[in-house]
């Protein structure tokens, strides 16, 4: 199912809102368990639940900036913003990523591994973290599914760089308290580390690429093309560009007409295909200039 700008934009903002939401509920729950526990690991995950409030607030106002209409300064839109907003949250989570695996290190290789305590207390804070954290995560990757939203994907990916330590953090207390074993949650850091800065070179990648106005994805260009090249009385095509920023597709061609028709006829194919491509992808930007087959200036090209 095709989504409509304002049903996509919908999407995006329930999933900031909730991200926001069980942020600042994931902060108190971890001050109180830290307050009771005073357990270093809830002290640090109580650390990473601040920060991600404080992205995930800039996350929220990224869309809703870039929800903002063209005007005379950003004529083509403000979505550029949730490019910058993914960017920023890539290489946050990177370092986040580098930290997490260097403290993990240093545990495995200290002769005076620390000693954990109140792990029952510990454990049920952690677990319902867990499952709020969980919850959010399927909702954003719905989300995601749907609207393709780089700042709830780079968003969610923060989520994931919380879960996974939170589920470390309750395997290394139930093992401190049923066996005296400290050293699995180091081991668990180190794997979620790896997966998290993998996420995050696709996250950085996909934002950088767009700023950079690199062209859409094949599949996207093809389904175009495709369109274009099978509409009635388009007898060729050339100079396809695409670009993306944000959530928006933006799409530039000249097409080959006969010359011989009038403008009115040229410009009703034109404003039909137009159509066309907007149905199959309604958040796009579509500019299609018409030019007249044999013209020197435009040989009959399909590239």
């Amino acid at each position: 199912m095709v989504l409509r700008a304002d049903q996509g934009l919908k999407l995006n903002l329930s999933a900031g809102a909730a991200s926001v939401l069980v942020a600042v509920l994931l902060v108190a729950l971890k001050l109180w368990a830290f307050r009771e526990t005073g357990a270093l690991s809830i002290a640090a995950s109580l650390t990473d639940s601040a920060l991600d409030l404080v992205v995930s607030l800039t996350g929220l106002l990224a869309i809703f900036y870039a929800a903002r209409p063209a005007d005379d300064d950003h004529a083509f839109g403000h979505s550029s913003a949730e490019d910058l907003a993914a960017l920023g949250q890539g290489i946050l989570v990177s370092i986040l990523a580098i930290v997490i695996a260097w403290s993990a290190i240093e545990r495995l290789l200290s002769t005076t591994p620390p000693v954990l305590t109140a792990e029952g207390p510990g454990m049920v804070a952690m677990g319902i973290s867990v499952v709020l954290t969980g919850l959010l995560i399927l909702w954003q990757r719905r989300v995601v599914a749907r609207t393709g939203n780089r700042v709830i994907a780079a968003d969610s990916l923060h989520y994931i760089a919380d879960l996974l330590p939170n589920l470390g953090a309750i395997m290394a207390l139930a093992a401190s308290s049923i066996f005296g074993l400290v050293a699995i949650d180091s081991i668990i850091a180190i794997a979620a580390a790896g997966l998290l800065l993998f996420g995050a070179a696709r996250i950085t990648k996909g934002a950088f690429d767009a700023l950079m106005d690199r062209r859409a994805d094949p599949e996207s260009i093809a389904k175009v093309a495709h369109i274009v090249k099978n509409w009635p009385e388009v007898q060729g095509y050339h100079d396809l560009k695409t670009r993306t920023a944000g959530n928006r597709f933006f799409v530039q061609l000249h097409i080959e007409l006969d010359g011989a028709q009038t403008l009115h006829e040229a410009h009703s194919i034109g404003a039909a295909l137009k159509r066309e491509i907007l149905r199959v992808f309604p958040n796009a930007d579509v500019l299609i200039h018409k030019d007249p087959v044999g013209d020197p200036l435009s040989p009959n090209r399909t590239t």
